[in-house]
């Protein structure tokens, strides 16, 4: 039965990418919806984002300690339970007069659970699959990921717009909150089931001093590969201008006519974006993958660059046009989730075909995806202090001018591995042969 669902991937790459997207979702965007509902300012609302994502910076740093554990299996599941019943307990935060605090405290601990979980997730898929079936369904991981937006940011708020209506601001929230941590908590118990067990590698000294001792291995490693500093800015500059489009976009979309916006309401906002939206995401996502399959990641990268980096453009054109038609504005979020989900394929490859390889391949995955944290979480908290200081037509064109730097960087950095001298056949952490980049 367990091969079966090794050589079944869809069986269960699904269920675990959408219980890794779903409580990031939560906190990016569902208690920023939430915040905004609850008419906080616009730079307040993006430095309480941005200090929740800092766990999804730091995780590279105990994610060699999650090699205690007997299996990457036993960690996904037990932390996605985990994170079901902490967004279950910001419902219940919403009923104290201190509902912010208490909500934030809740939400520190989802997203270091999450950010946890992303280690062992990621780790399980390179660990389970070939370099050609993680390019093939690299569009896949990026798909059910960010069905947990599409989730949150479609079907929830157009719920939570209609709760508004009919039982207030704070029942609706509620009622959003304890879904999102029922529905982990189902999803914690189908991957008891249905992922592969990938057995952590016996470490040589299974203590937490011998661990340790491997994260200073680990690290230095990492900032030993030739290139790495230049592959470093290049992934901290990747979402520069996608980092703060995502964070500002939808606030834009909810803020008054007189203020610049659109003045749609969160029910119209999940609508736009769980329909036409949700569609175009996933078209986007699945052709990015095996787009770049099949030309491969070194001439794929300007064309997902490009990609990547049109969201950028509809929300410049959005803010000078103020469209009213709310069939035009689906129309031009379609085009942003189409580019954001093509191209978002880049750096997920960069980081595991280019940056990762070696001894040490799922923790300096990790370490990658950490520095990628570290770029969104930089840009998205000046967003707020920059669009209140430009006026929203003013920051559009910002975030088009900061897509340039990394464009012309991927015409001349390395698209090969940072590691020429690995030999096929080394095997990383995971006991499995280092892939080498196409």
């Amino acid at each position: 039965m367990e091969a079966a669902r090794r050589n079944i991937p869809l069986k269960w790459i699904p269920s675990l990418y959408l219980a890794q997207g779903l409580p990031y979702f939560a906190i990016a965007l569902v208690f920023g919806q939430m915040m905004k509902s609850m008419n906080m300012s616009n730079d307040e609302i993006t430095h309480w984002l941005a200090f929740l994502g800092a766990a999804w910076i730091f995780k590279p740093l105990w994610s060699p300690f999650l090699e205690l554990a007997s299996s990457k299996k036993l960690v996904i599941v037990s932390l996605q339970l985990l994170g079901g019943v902490c967004l279950g307990l910001v419902a219940l935060a919403l009923q104290f007069p201190f509902w912010l605090s208490a909500s934030i405290a809740v939400l520190f601990l989802v997203s270091v659970a999450s950010a946890t979980h992303d280690i062992s997730c990621d780790g399980l898929y390179i660990a389970s699959l070939t370099k050609k079936e993680q390019a093939q369904y690299a569009g896949w991981t990026g798909t059910f990921f960010n069905a947990g937006r599409f989730l949150a940011q479609g079907g929830l708020l157009m719920l939570a717009g209609y709760l508004e209506k009919t039982q207030g601001v704070t029942s609706a929230w509620t009622v959003i909150f304890g879904i999102l941590g029922l529905t982990m908590c189902v999803l914690g118990g189908y991957n008891a089931w249905a992922l592969p067990v990938s057995p952590n590698a016996r470490l040589a000294d299974h203590t937490v001093a011998g661990v340790a001792r491997t994260l200073r291995e680990v690290i230095v490693d990492y900032f030993r590969k030739p290139g790495i500093w230049v592959s470093i800015i290049f992934i901290i500059l990747f979402r520069a201008g996608e980092a703060q489009v995502q964070t500002i976009g939808p606030l834009f979309l909810r803020e008054a006519l007189d203020k610049g916006g659109l003045g749609l309401t969160t029910a119209e906002v999940g609508a736009v974006y769980g329909t036409s939206g949700t569609i175009a995401f996933i078209i986007g996502s699945i052709a990015g993958g095996y787009f770049t399959s099949w030309l491969s990641l070194k001439r794929a990268i300007l064309f997902l660059i490009l990609a990547m980096n049109l969201p950028n453009l509809v929300f410049y054109y959005l803010s000078h046009a103020l469209p009213s038609d709310l069939t035009l504005i689906g129309i031009a979020l379609s085009v942003e989730m189409f580019g954001y989900g093509f191209g978002f394929v880049g750096v997920i490859l960069y980081m595991m075909q280019v940056v990762a390889p070696g001894k040490f391949q799922t923790a300096h995955y990790a370490f990658s995806t950490g520095i990628m944290q570290l770029g969104f979480v930089l840009f998205r908290w000046i967003s707020g202090d920059v669009q209140v200081a430009l006026g929203y037509q003013q920051f559009f064109l910002w975030v088009l001018l900061a897509a340039i730097p990394v464009t012309v960087m991927s015409q001349f950095i390395p698209m090969e591995a940072l590691q020429p001298h690995a030999k096929n056949g080394d095997a990383g952490e995971s006991g499995h042969p280092v892939p080498e980049a196409g």
